[in-house]
Order: C-alpha cells, then structure tokens, then sequence
C-alpha cells in the first residue's frame, strides 16, 4: 500500500490559507483507489459519466497499460480527511517530459475531475494551487483536454485555469422537461424520417430496442467489430477500434451493470435479418452522450437507418425526463440536424516545472493549430487528402 499510495500536506504560496484542501493523496494502483472512486459516483457529487470507475477503469487495464500510461490518481481531502475530488489521471512519460491527462484517451468525450458538488461549487484559485504543489516534483505538464466549462448548471472548477478553446466543439441538444416531441425534434424532420423509415418497417422483425442482456450487448458487439472497419476503410479513416485492447475495454463497459442499464448502452435498430445501425453512449439521468456507432453496408443503409436511431434515442430520453443529449464531439452535418446548441470545450495545459513550461506551450500551440484546420474548410479538405495519401 505504501508503494500504491503517496500522502502530501498540502502546500502553496499564501493565498493557500483560503483552501479547504488539507492533503493530496496520490493513488498508483486502481484497486486501492476503487473504494473512493466508487463513493464519488453517489449522488452529491459531479462528475460526467465518461469518468465512472468501470469505464475508465477498464480503459486503463486493457488499453492504458499497453500504451505505457501508469495510474495516477490525485484525491484531495479536507482537514477532516473526507474526499473533496479525485482526479482519474494517467502518466506518460514522453522526450524526457512527465505529462499527466485524463484517462480514457481518444474515447471519452468529455474529461473531468470528480467533485463533491458542495466543494466544487466553492472551489477557488487558491484550492487548485493546493491540489498542484503536492505534485510538481512527480509531473512536468498537466494536459487536461476536452473538459466542459459546466456540466449539469455547474461549473467545472477547472473553468478557472488558463484556457483554450479545444480542437473540437460539441453539438448539443437541450430538451425540455415534459415538452412536446416537437419541442426536441421538428416537425418536418420528423416527417422526413417517417417517410424513409416506412421502407425499413416492411422488413420482417423491424424493431428498435436498447441491448439489455449479455447476449444482445454481444451480439451487438459483434457485428460492430465485424462492421466498423469496413465503414472506417470506406471512408479512408484510421479506425481507432482496431488499437490493441480497444475491442476489450469497449465490451468489458459495455456488461459492465449500472442501475438498470450498462455503463455504456448499446440502442439498436435490427431485423430478422440483419443489424442495421447502433448508437452506443453513456447516460446519467439528466444527459446522455454518444460515444460510437455504425450502420449497414447493405442496400438498408439508403434509408438513413442511423438517423432514425437518433430520432429514437432523443425520444427515449425527452420521455424520460432528460435535459440534454449530444452525438458526440465533432461538427458532423448529421450531428447540426439535431443538436442547435453547443457546449463550450476547453483544454488546459499546466506546466508544473520549467521543464513543463515548454510542453505546454508546445502542446498548446498543437492544438490551436489542429483547431484553426478543423474550422477552415479548405484546409480540413487538404489535411484530409494529406492523410489519405500518406495513411
């Protein structure tokens, strides 16, 4: 345990004496983290659904470990030593820098630390210099990307550190408690989709549904694995699903039971015949936000099959009560269609040495310029057939 977990007192320049923050500790081993990580999902606190023990958890065992990302995972305490936040980190160690980011890597849409929600609605300057110091002689640069500025009506507390705008934004979709279908989607979209929709419900067995058993979710899984490639080679796009480990951290969240659903769910349309479109995302009673999905490659794609899987989704939620929905990071024309809102999307990078100093300003000037191709058309298009020249 000794080795697993380090314990600091807390401390700062002066302005610290304002913090709540008494002691940092810092959790190397995930078993031993598991505990406080689990009781910070319990209601009182904030945190997104991307940072749930069994989903980041799995990541760091089954694609993390491969890519040399250790666990570090900081908790901060009160004088009374009850948890404040954790904050579910990985090191890397790169060209001689220490950097610490958000587990999860490319699959998580949004990363954030989890809160007690009093603490974080409270959370000063002075607090985060606190959670800091204890741990600049172990990592040079804190990379902290793709972090909502609020979640849920409150601020991130992150919020409060220098910042910029991240490489991709998010479409969002705010849906009105107890509103009318219209309300969430318009009329005339969803007449559009009826129509289209009216070819696929002369199939036999057409159906929507949400994968509730193991079997379904593996089933599911299945063609997606088989599926995705060839969707992702079709449009001459590196496939991120096909990196080692990916194919299990994806289905270890997938079973993983939470509530009466899953820490990832899988909603599907199908026939007797055929799969014909997934979405896959996380929910949290008040949000759910996609993280993957697919669709045939048989003559069933022509009729939009994963548009009308998004009109049920988003009906599923508003019905039950939802105040927001999103696809996904990323400007996609279908994502516009549905989602008229954005969400604001910021990275930090936070140099903790001077060695840090200079990899943060190079990471952040790698992100502002990656941000300037994404939103110039003519420069995407370039990148775009760049990659699939060289890729």
């Amino acid at each position: 345990m000794a080795a697993a977990m380090q314990s600091r007192t807390a401390e700062s320049p002066a302005r610290s004496k304002a913090s709540r923050i008494a002691q940092v500790d810092i959790v190397r081993d995930l078993t031993e983290a598991e505990p406080i990580w689990r009781a910070f999902e319990e209601p009182g606190h904030l945190f997104t659904p991307y940072q749930r023990f069994d989903l980041l958890g799995s990541w760091q065992r089954s694609v993390g470990e491969r890519e040399g990302a250790r666990p570090f995972v900081v908790i901060a305490r009160d004088a009374e030593r009850r948890p404040l936040a954790l904050l579910p980190l990985a090191l890397r160690l790169g060209h001689g820098v220490r950097t610490a980011c958000f587990m999860g890597g490319k699959h998580p849409s949004f990363n954030m630390g989890l809160w007690r929600a009093d603490f974080a609605s409270q959370a000063s300057a002075a607090d985060l210099d606190m959670l800091f110091a204890p741990l600049r002689d172990q990592v040079d640069v804190l990379a902290l990307t793709q972090q909502p500025k609020r979640w849920h009506d409150q601020q991130n507390p992150f919020a409060l550190l220098p910042q910029q705008s991240a490489v991709n934004g998010c479409p969002l979709l705010v849906m009105e408690p107890g509103g009318p279908p219209a309300s969430r989607i318009s009329n005339s979209l969803r007449r559009r989709l009826k129509s289209k929709e009216k070819k696929l419900q002369a199939l036999a067995g057409y159906r929507y549904h949400l994968a509730t058993s193991d079997a379904d979710v593996s089933r599911l899984l299945d063609w997606f694995f088989r599926i995705k490639p060839a969707r992702m080679a079709e449009q001459k796009l590196p496939d991120v699903f096909a990196e080692p480990g990916v194919e299990h951290f994806i289905r270890s969240a997938c079973l993983a039971p939470r509530g009466e659903g899953r820490v990832i769910d899988i909603h599907a349309l199908e026939c007797d015949e055929e799969v014909i479109a997934i979405f896959a995302g996380v929910a949290d009673g008040q949000r759910f936000s996609m993280m993957f999905n697919t669709y045939t490659m048989s003559e069933h794609a022509r009729y939009s099959p994963g548009l009308i899987l998004v009109r049920y989704i988003i009906d599923r939620y508003g019905e039950r009560g939802y105040r927001s929905l999103d696809l996904g990071i990323g400007t996609d024309e279908y994502k516009r269609m549905f989602c008229k809102d954005d969400d604001e999307i910021f990275d930090s990078f936070v140099p903790l040495t001077s060695r840090g100093k200079f990899a943060a300003m190079a990471m952040s000037s790698l992100n502002h310029g990656k941000r300037l191709v994404k939103q110039n058309q003519i420069l995407f298009d370039l990148a775009r057939r760049l990659r699939q020249a060289f890729g």
